[in-house]
This record gives structure tokens, sequence and C-alpha cells, in this order.
């Protein structure tokens, strides 16, 4: 059986956090941490994730979703629970200073977008839309109203279909027009794939579909998921024939402390899913295009 520290250095934290889209599940995690199992654990382990959560304030500033400041304040109110006064006042210290340096990245980036010199074009934006994962496209279409509207184009979302639910040119097609109608006559907008997407998704009853995290039989550690596959290289294995257990982050403090994977309550699993990389992906919507 792999030690504490061993464990908790796989589950790729600090990698993880300048992520934007692993940010707040990153934090997230590490809340949980330190509420249950930080008084439990080796002090050099209790050194490493006290280290992790200032680095998480520190990256707080490059982040610009709403998720991300919800999360790191999460984060913040697990540290005055947890960490003894010395490393208490060290850490809220850093998220303060952390959220003066965010308001005010956000405030330039808002001046920088109504002046529009930043702006790449379209097209260029879909095209580079069109290598992220499902979680980065949901991540870059809250930054902005523009990065919103390229990543609500069809094609990317006609693609993500395809990798999560099969070919998209049959049954999914017919359905994807029904959407694509009923929506245009009734509120004067077109959805088309991303509404098709987010129906299938919202309607199954798949955990792994909807994890972040999975135990990866074959890396024997919890990893992150990257369109249902483990995101670890495998040389020889299959994609498809990837052993993945869906973990929440409820689940990671017992794995950390005894290297089990206790069940999740339906609770637990609600509240994940509600506040999971969906709970603000159509919170623009695409005005209907003449051409289409």
């Amino acid at each position: 059986m792999s030690k504490p520290l061993e464990r908790y250095q796989k589950l790729g934290l600090k990698e993880s956090l300048p992520r934007i889209h692993r940010y707040p599940l990153a934090c997230k995690e590490l809340s949980l941490i330190l509420r249950g199992a930080y008084k439990k654990i080796p002090k050099n382990l209790q050194s490493l994730i006290f280290q992790d959560t200032l680095t998480a304030f520190r990256l707080l500033p490059e982040m610009q979703t709403r998720n991300a400041v919800l999360a790191a304040h999460l984060l913040l109110q697990s540290v005055e629970a947890a960490l003894p006064k010395q490393k208490k006042n060290a850490a809220v210290t850093e998220y303060k200073n952390a959220m003066v340096a965010h308001k005010r990245r956000t405030k330039a980036r808002q001046e920088e977008n109504v002046s529009g010199s930043t702006q790449l074009p379209q097209d260029v934006l879909v095209h580079i839309f069109s290598f992220l994962d499902m979680q980065s496209l949901v991540s870059v279409g809250l930054v902005c109203w523009l990065w919103n509207i390229a990543a609500s184009e069809n094609n990317l979302w006609q693609a993500q279909y395809t990798t999560f639910f099969g070919n998209s040119d049959n049954d999914a097609m017919i359905k994807g027009r029904q959407i694509s109608r009923l929506v245009e006559d009734e509120e004067g907008y077109t959805l088309f794939w991303r509404e098709a997407f987010k129906r299938a998704y919202l309607g199954s009853s798949s955990k792994k579909l909807k994890s972040s995290r999975g135990y990866c039989r074959d890396c024997n550690t919890i990893v992150w998921l990257n369109n249902m596959k483990c995101s670890n290289e495998h040389t020889g294995l299959n994609s498809e024939n990837q052993q993945i257990k869906p973990v929440l982050p409820s689940q990671v403090v017992g794995y950390l402390l005894d290297d089990s994977l206790p069940l999740a309550s339906s609770s637990d699993s609600d509240s994940d899913s509600d506040g999971g990389p969906f709970s603000r992906l159509w919170a623009y919507q695409r005005p209907l295009s003449k051409t289409q």
C-alpha cells in the first residue's frame, strides 16, 4: 500500500492549479483535504498541502471565471477552519492580496475588451477552440461574450457530441435539427449541437460522463479525465479499453487517508453535478444568424 504523501503527489493538484478549467475542482479537493484529512496526515504532507494552498491563492489573479473565485473562497473557509493560527494568517493574507490583484486585472481586461485592440478574429478563435476538450471549451466560453460566441459554434459541439455519444450523423442529427427549429421558433435563438449535447449530457445517468476525476486501474491512482479518458499516456493500451472508475471530490479524502474509495452519497453526487463544468455553460445565448 502506498503512503499518503505518494498518493497526494499522484493526485497532481499542484500541476492542475495553473489550468483554468481544472483550477476550481483542484481548489475544491484541497478544501476537502484540509477539512477532512489535514490533522490526520504526517507533517511533511501537511507542509506540502499548505504550500499548494498558497499556490492556489497566488494563481487566482490569472483566473477569469466566477467559478474560480468561488472555489478560492471555499478554500479560504477551509483554511480558516483547519490550519493552525500562524499558517492560517499567512494564507488569509495571501488570499486578500490575490483578490486585490484579481479585481485589478479584471478591470484591465474589461477596458481592453472595450477597446477591442486585443481581440482575435472570430474564425481564428473557433479554430483554436477546436483543439480543446469539452471542459476547456466550457471554460473559455465563460471568459467573455465574444469567446462565448466562438465557443458556441455548431461544428465544435458536433465534434464534442461525437466524442461523448457516438456518431452524430445518425439519430443525433435528427434530434439536433428538431431542437434547433424548436428554439428558433419560440425564442429567436439557435443552439443546435450545443443544445443537443446539453440534453444528452443532462439526461445521461453515467457518472463517468459527468466526472472530471476517475480512478484508473492501469495507473493505480486517481487521475484527471479528458473526455472520459485517463489524461496519462498508456503505452500499448487502447484508450477505449481503459478501466476508469468515476471519482467525486468527496471521495478524494478517503483515498488519501487509507487508499480507499468510499461510496459517495446521493447528496454529494447532486451537489457536485450542480457545481460542475456545466453550471454556467449556457449563461449567454447566441442570437440567430441570418445565414443559418
